[in-house]
């Protein structure tokens, strides 16, 4: 067959799936269905199940900063400015997240602060003691409905965008940078951080040095999935030597879709139920290039690795990985994949027709019950969604954060209207699934949403 782009792709199905494919890629398969091949959809204005979207009162400030369905409520923690447990203050810029059990039965939330800038790392450890960025570790007692303890975890980084947890207990935390410190310290990395403590500075440069976006582990190999926020952009793989210790070193690798001549494939304009078969792997020779040198992403597109269009969140889910392009697709406005690794097949589970139905997707996570919550990242009007397991895209909150004249009492956040800023790190509490945790990036607040899910497909 052949493509937009004159080349021949062997295997490979466009603009609708097949009953054995769906049958074979997983839960998420009417959506694909629905939507391969169809009229560019228009978004639904509210969840047929959960219903429409109203202004709600935070529990902890009273003001009304989100706009959820009925029946949801919410409270808010970890403010930028708030003094946390060890004294320190909050730092800001809240991005990436994720959400892990105790043995007391309360819950960690390991949180990214993308943080740019060389004005000093705000705890130790540190990587470079210059850098602004890091991570904070936050408690949440899910049976009472209050946070409980709050910690820095990890300094001396910078730009910590997204990452993922890791089936050990860990937060893998990544720099969205290649920058060089004023020093000569090189970031664009990815480090580990116990859902129990503080993190390590040590770099894991066998991961690779490149605007590091997400990651998702597969649960059962240990493989960790990466992404890369830029364009062109891959999608890696590190195959740990050992697993769970992926200090002990890896493999870098980076996703190949086949063509017909061996060259490198461009995923860009694909739609809603583009399919990719007989997919492949090229190792990357120097994953941890210096500056001058090739990058990982060029390195593997010389070898007929596939290239993305800015690829951010990712999400282990259903067994599967869920990655999105922001602005892939084409209309520019977002790509969600699924990658099937038992499979060795990958599909695009949903391209936006139109910003008017999703503007922009960010980081992403998968629900206990299968649905998938997208953060967007647009230029108007900053959305929840949900993707159901029957192909509906609705919003599920709105960001109405106004801080009024005069600030919040007891809060160091300056009066604005905050509601076009971004939302990041989605995750549920890990237990029974009955709180989201969310954040929104500016003026950085961490919310935890909880309400009647099992009345819908989130």
């Amino acid at each position: 067959m052949t493509t937009s782009n004159g080349l021949d792709r062997r295997n490979l199905l466009r603009g609708g799936v097949t009953a054995a494919a769906l049958a074979a890629l997983g839960p998420l398969d009417a959506l694909s269905a629905r939507t391969a091949g169809a009229a560019p959809l228009a978004k639904l204005p509210a969840s047929p199940d959960y219903g429409p979207l109203h202004p709600v009162k935070d529990h902890t400030t009273g003001l009304e900063l989100l706009r959820l369905p009925r029946g949801f409520e919410y409270l808010s923690y970890g403010w930028t400015g708030d003094l946390m447990s060890d004294g320190i203050r909050t730092p800001g810029a809240h991005d990436g997240m994720a959400a892990f059990r105790r043995t007391d039965g309360t819950v960690a939330l390991v949180r990214n602060h993308e943080r740019g800038g060389y004005t000093g790392a705000f705890t130790t450890p540190a990587y470079n003691p210059a850098a602004a960025g890091g991570t904070t570790t936050l408690v949440f007692d899910p049976d009472a409905g209050r946070f409980t303890d709050s910690w820095a975890s990890l300094g001396g980084t910078i730009r910590n965008c997204a990452g993922g947890p890791t089936p050990w207990g860990t937060w893998l935390t990544c720099e969205e940078t290649t920058e060089v410190g004023p020093d000569g310290t090189r970031h664009g990395y990815v480090f580990e951080v116990p859902h129990t403590g503080k993190g390590d500075p040590r770099p894991l440069r066998q991961m690779g040095r490149f605007s590091h976006e997400a990651v998702a582990v597969d649960p059962g190999s240990g493989i960790v999935y990466l992404t890369e926020d830029a364009t062109p952009s891959g999608l890696y793989r590190y195959l740990p030597h050992t697993r769970g210790e992926l200090a002990a070193g890896g493999v870098l690798q980076m996703l190949v879709v086949p063509t017909a001549d061996g060259s490198s494939y461009a995923t860009y304009g694909d739609g809603t139920g583009t399919e990719y078969r007989d997919l492949t792997w090229v190792t990357i020779d120097n994953p941890d290039y210096a500056p001058g040198q090739t990058r990982p992403a060029l390195q593997g597109a010389a070898k007929g690795a596939a290239v993305f269009r800015r690829l951010e969140g990712a999400w282990w889910g259903n067994d599967r990985v869920y990655v999105v392009s922001t602005s892939g697709g084409p209309a520019g406005q977002g790509q969600v994949f699924e990658y099937d690794p038992a499979a060795e097949r990958m599909r695009v589970l949903f391209a936006s027709p139109d910003a008017a139905v999703l503007n922009n997707p960010d980081n992403i996570c998968v629900s206990p019950r299968g649905g998938i919550v997208l953060c967007e990242d647009g230029s108007s009007g900053e959305y929840l969604h949900g993707l159901t397991t029957d192909g509906v895209i609705f919003p599920f909150a709105l960001n109405q954060v106004v801080i009024p004249a005069g600030g919040v009492p007891g809060k160091t956040v300056a009066a604005g209207d905050y509601s076009g800023s971004e939302w990041c790190g989605s995750t549920f509490e890990p237990r029974t699934g009955n709180w989201l945790f969310v954040n929104a990036q500016s003026p950085g607040i961490t919310f935890a949403i909880t309400g009647p899910w099992r009345t819908g497909s989130l």
